[in-house]
């Protein structure tokens, strides 16, 4: 039996059931959403690592929800991603045709107590946490320097930088950069990610780096034409907590490596450990769906079965490595912990990146 046919077959009998027994819906057996439209919101531009995510899961999960709904990504960019989510924390639950995806850059501005900041991730409910990584890159002429002599080659380069804000997901290498030495001046202001690449392409910044989503699909085709050099990724966490290579990029350095070899760049102390704080929020739990504040029990049961559905595809390890990179895809308790994750840093790390940010751009948070 195909995944579809079986699909159907369990939408079906969800629905007679429902029909047929309500009382035992409520116990959280699940939701029929046939002949309904479920809205993703993705407060990010179509041109990010966000809506390659949303993209890639939208149909999946429209065939894996009992009845087979469409599911509809609406972007909705603004002040970094905090428009949108403002606007979904003001959504009640209805009837479950209703979901958000957030990112690390929506995260960042709830971690600092930016004042833009209206909702509370406390109030939301969790039914799925991707892990991804990031990956920096430069053009050629550049990378041929940093071949030649390392980090410390490029010490004298003026570097632009296409940035959604500093209190972004963008901290992680604005930080980084710095970490090593460079002299990076961000443009603030973009709506997405992809609005960066493009400043790349079209030569307006000479520095980029993009999340492993949008790295296979909009980064990867500028390599191959020879036009972009990667030259490190962020890394991954190996099971002690500690920074690896990224095992969608295997053959690149870590962050931490490139680190380690440039003179001046430490991995320990204060800024170390607020850069790997804010990494560890960001990115292994870097993309995160969302039903509304009271959303009901059955409703939490439909979605969370159904992205255990998609996960248990035969083909979803090859398809999702392809458009996605290969981490983790959390569901139920695991996405819960990744939640807790990505919600929390140590005061020390927060502190550390408040004032950074006052000296570095003037970014006063309140």
């Amino acid at each position: 039996m195909s995944l579809t046919n079986f699909t159907r077959r369990v939408a079906m009998g969800i629905a007679t059931a429902a029909l047929m027994a309500p009382a035992a819906m409520a116990g959280g057996h699940g939701i029929d959403l046939a002949g309904k439209t479920v809205e993703w919101i993705i407060p990010f531009s179509e041109t990010g690592g966000s809506a390659k995510w949303a993209n890639f899961y939208a149909p999946l999960l429209s065939e894996a929800l009992p009845g087979q709904p469409t599911v509809v990504v609406k972007f909705m960019p603004g002040a970094g991603s905090t428009k949108g989510a403002n606007f979904f924390q003001e959504q009640e639950y209805d009837d479950g045709t209703l979901i958000f995806g957030s990112s690390g850059s929506t995260q960042f501005p709830y971690l600092l107590g930016d004042p833009r900041v209206k909702y509370e991730y406390g109030d939301w409910n969790v039914v799925l946490a991707s892990g991804t990584g990031g990956v920096a890159y430069l053009p050629p002429a550049l990378a041929t320097k940093v071949a030649d002599g390392g980090a410390a080659a490029l010490a004298d380069e003026d570097f632009i930088y296409g940035s959604q804000g500093a209190t972004r997901l963008d901290l992680v290498p604005l930080l980084a950069w710095e970490m090593l030495g460079l002299n990076v001046e961000p443009v603030f202001g973009i709506k997405g990610r992809g609005d960066g690449r493009l400043m790349f392409e079209r030569g307006e910044a000479n520095i980029d780096y993009q999340t492993s989503s949008s790295y296979l699909k909009g980064v990867a085709p500028l390599v191959e034409a020879g036009t972009a050099t990667p030259w490190f990724s962020f890394g991954a966490l190996d099971d002690d907590g500690n920074i690896v290579r990224d095992p969608t990029f295997p053959d690149m350095p870590s962050f931490k490596e490139v680190c380690e070899a440039t003179e001046g760049c430490e991995t320990s102390g204060e800024k170390w450990d607020a850069w790997k704080a804010f990494f560890v929020a960001g990115f292994p739990a870097q993309k995160m769906v969302f039903l509304p504040a009271g959303a009901s029990n059955d409703a939490i049961v439909t979605y969370t079965k159904a992205f255990e559905t998609v996960k248990a595809r035969a083909d979803f390890a090859e398809i999702s490595a392809a458009r996605l990179g290969k981490y983790p895809q959390k569901t139920g308790a695991a996405a819960q912990k990744a939640l807790d994750s990505a919600t929390k840093v140590p005061a020390e790390a927060k502190s550390f990146v408040v004032s950074w940010l006052n000296e570095r751009y003037g970014v006063t948070l309140k």
